[in-house]
C-alpha cells in the first residue's frame, strides 16, 4: 500500500513586518492536520521567501504582514508578481494579517485563502484539510457526532441550549447563532407541554405555553428549526428525549432535525421528580426501551443521570456511581458510543480539585466497560446553579470553569451561558458565552499543566472509586432474582432508590425515595455525614445492605 506524501508548509512574515503570533498559530493548526511545517520567522523577503518554497519543496506558501495597509499592498502586489511562477506549479498561496491588509490582499485575487483574525479556527483548518477556506458550504461540515468530533480534534465540539417562548424569536436566533459560527450543537430548549404532551394536545396547557422553551406543536415546527440551522456552520441540532412517548419522539426527531444524540435519564424524568407520568420501574423499564431503540441505529447516546444527583445536594460518591451505571446500561442495551455527560461546580462550593477528582473516578471506573463495540466520549458542563447573578462573575466564573473542565480533554463541552442565573440565554448571549469558552480552550491546548497529576485529586479519586465499589456491591444485593442482572432490572434499580442506598437531600418527602441522607461540603467534596455532621463512609451508611 503507497504511504500517502506529508504535505509540506511554509511560511513567514514578510517584508520588514516582524509580527509572527499569528504566522505560529496557523502553523501549529498545519501540525494538526498532518502538515510539514518550515517557520522562516519575521522579517522575510520576497526573494527569501519564494526560494525556502522551492526549496521545501513546499505544497502551501503562507505569507503575514500586519502594518500599514498601503505598504502592504505594495508588497503582496510585488510578491504575487514574483511568485506567479511557483504558484503556476500547483503550490498554494495563503494571507494572514490585520483586516485593513487582508482586504488589500483579497482584491489581488492571488491567493486561496486569505485571513484577517476574525475567521474560527474551523475554517482555517477546514482550508488545510483540503476544503473550503471560507467553509460556506454544508458538506464541509460532519452532519453527524463522532464523525464531527473526529473532525474538529483536538478542539472539543462545542454544545449549548437554545430556545426562547416563542417561534419567530426560535428561529431568528438560531440563523444568527449559526451563521457566527461559534457553536456546533443546538440543543432545542423546548417548553414542558412539548416535552410531556407534544401526542397529547388536549393535555397541553395554553397558558404554560413557551414555558421553559420553544413551544413546538407539530413536525413541522421541528423541521423549520432545522431548516433556520443549515446556514454558517450548520451545526448539528439535539433536543430533550421528552417524558412520555419516548419511542414515538424519538422517531420524529430523527426525521424532523436529524437528532445528533438523544439523553435519556435511568432513574429522572418522572413522577419522583415531577417531571413525568410514570413512577419509577416504569420509566426504568420506557427509557431502556429508548436506549435500545437508538442503539439499534447507531446514534451516540447520552445518559444524564449524575448530575441531577449533584444537583439535589448527592454526595460525590452517588454521582460516580450514577455515572457507571449509566454507561453500565447504555452498554447493556446496544449504544456503541456512550456520551459521559460530567457537570461541574454541582453542588456549588465543590472546589475545581475535587470536581476533577470525581470526574476522574467516574472515567476510570466508566472505562472498565469500554471494548471494541463501546466507547465512551467525555463531555464536561458548568453547573447551572453555580453561576453568579452579576455579569462580570458570571463571565469569570464561565471562563474559570470550562478552563478546568479542558484538564479532562472532552470531546464535547457544553456551555452553559453566563446569563442563566439571570434570565434564559439569548442568541447575542451565546455567542458571547461560546466566544468566551473557546478562549479558554485556546489557552488550555496551548500546553495547560496537567492537573489530574496533584496528589490530593489522585488519592480523592483512588477513594472515590473504592467507595463507589462499595455501593454497587449494595445494590446488587437488592436482587432477589439470580437470573437478572441487578445493574439493569428495574426493579433492583427502583428498590435501590427506595431502600436509600441511591439518595440525595433533596428527596425528603419523596414517595420514590427517603430523603434521609444528609451531606455537606468538607474540603470542597460533598460527603454523606452522620446526624452529627462527621463523614461516613459507604461500608457504614449502607452496613445492612452488604
Amino acid at each position: 500500500m503507497k504511504t500517502k506524501k506529508q504535505k509540506t508548509v511554509v511560511a513567514g512574515a514578510l517584508g520588514e513586518c516582524v509580527h509572527v503570533a499569528g504566522v505560529v498559530n496557523f502553523l501549529k493548526l498545519a501540525e494538526q492536520a498532518g502538515w510539514r511545517t518550515v517557520f522562516l520567522g519575521p522579517a522575510v523577503t520576497v526573494r527569501d521567501v519564494i526560494q525556502a518554497a522551492e526549496n521545501e519543496k513546499a505544497d502551501l506558501l503562507a505569507v503575514s504582514y500586519r502594518l500599514t495597509p498601503d505598504t502592504g499592498e505594495r508588497l503582496l502586489a510585488q510578491f504575487a508578481e514574483s511568485a506567479d511562477h511557483v504558484r503556476e506549479q500547483g503550490v498554494q498561496m495563503a494571507f494572514g494579517g490585520t483586516p485593513p491588509v487582508a482586504e488589500r490582499a483579497e482584491k489581488l485575487g492571488f491567493f486561496d485563502a486569505v485571513f484577517d483574525g476574525t475567521q474560527p479556527f474551523e475554517d482555517i483548518l477546514a482550508f488545510l484539510k483540503g476544503e473550503s477556506a471560507q467553509g460556506k458550504q454544508e458538506d464541509h461540515y460532519p452532519k453527524a457526532t463522532i464523525e464531527r468530533i473526529k473532525w474538529k480534534a483536538p478542539y472539543p465540539l462545542l454544545r449549548h441550549h437554545f430556545g426562547l417562548p416563542n417561534m419567530a424569536d426560535t428561529l431568528a436566533g438560531i440563523k444568527q447563532i449559526s451563521l457566527a459560527k461559534v457553536l456546533d450543537v443546538i440543543s432545542l430548549g423546548i417548553d414542558q407541554d412539548a416535552q410531556a404532551n407534544f401526542f397529547h394536545p388536549e393535555r397541553q396547557d395554553v397558558r404554560q405555553t413557551g414555558a421553559g422553551g420553544v413551544p413546538v406543536r407539530s413536525a413541522q415546527d421541528y423541521r423549520d428549526l432545522f431548516s433556520a440551522s443549515r446556514c454558517g456552520n450548520y451545526p448539528l441540532m439535539r433536543t430533550y428525549s421528552g417524558t412520555d412517548d419516548f419511542l414515538e419522539l424519538a422517531e420524529m426527531y430523527i426525521d424532523t432535525i436529524q437528532i445528533a444524540w438523544p439523553a435519556i435519564p435511568l432513574f429522572w424524568f418522572n413522577q419522583m421528580d415531577g417531571r413525568g407520568p410514570w413512577d419509577m420501574e416504569g420509566s426504568i423499564r420506557e427509557h431502556q426501551k429508548v436506549m435500545s431503540f437508538y442503539g439499534e441505529r447507531g446514534y451516540p447516546l447520552e445518559i444524564n443521570d449524575p448530575h441531577h444527583w449533584g444537583m439535589r445536594d448527592a454526595p460525590d460518591v452517588i454521582f460516580v456511581v450514577s455515572g457507571y451505571l449509566s454507561a453500565y446500561n447504555a452498554r447493556a442495551f446496544g449504544v456503541r458510543d456512550y456520551i459521559a455527560q460530567m457537570m461541574f461546580n454541582s453542588p456549588p462550593g465543590t472546589s475545581d480539585a475535587m470536581d476533577l477528582a470525581k470526574m476522574s473516578a467516574l472515567l476510570t471506573l466508566s472505562a472498565e466497560l469500554e471494548n471494541k463495540d463501546f466507547h465512551i466520549w467525555r463531555q464536561t458542563r458548568t453547573g447551572l446553579l453555580s453561576y453568579p447573578l452579576e455579569s462580570n462573575a458570571a463571565r469569570a466564573h464561565l471562563a474559570a470553569s470550562i478552563y478546568s473542565q479542558m484538564a479532562l480533554r472532552p470531546h464535547i463541552l457544553h456551555v452553559v451561558g453566563h446569563t442563566e442565573a439571570h434570565h434564559a440565554a439569548t442568541a447575542d448571549d451565546i455567542i458571547d458565552a461560546c466566544k468566551m469558552a473557546r478562549r479558554s480552550i485556546e489557552n488550555a491546548l496551548n500546553g495547560q499543566a496537567d492537573m489530574l497529576a496533584d496528589k490530593a485529586i489522585q488519592t480523592r479519586k483512588e477513594n472515590l472509586i473504592k467507595e463507589a465499589k462499595i455501593t454497587l456491591a449494595a445494590i446488587r444485593n437488592c436482587s432477589e432474582d439470580d437470573g437478572v442482572d441487578p445493574l439493569t432490572d428495574p426493579i433492583c434499580l427502583a428498590k435501590a432508590v427506595k431502600n436509600g442506598i441511591l439518595d440525595a437531600p433533596h428527596l425528603k418527602n419523596n414517595p420514590f425515595a427517603p430523603g434521609t441522607i444528609h451531606t455537606r461540603m468538607i474540603a470542597g467534596a460533598c460527603e454523606a455525614v452522620n446526624d452529627k455532621g462527621a463523614y461516613i463512609n459507604e461500608a457504614i451508611r449502607l452496613i445492612k445492605y452488604l
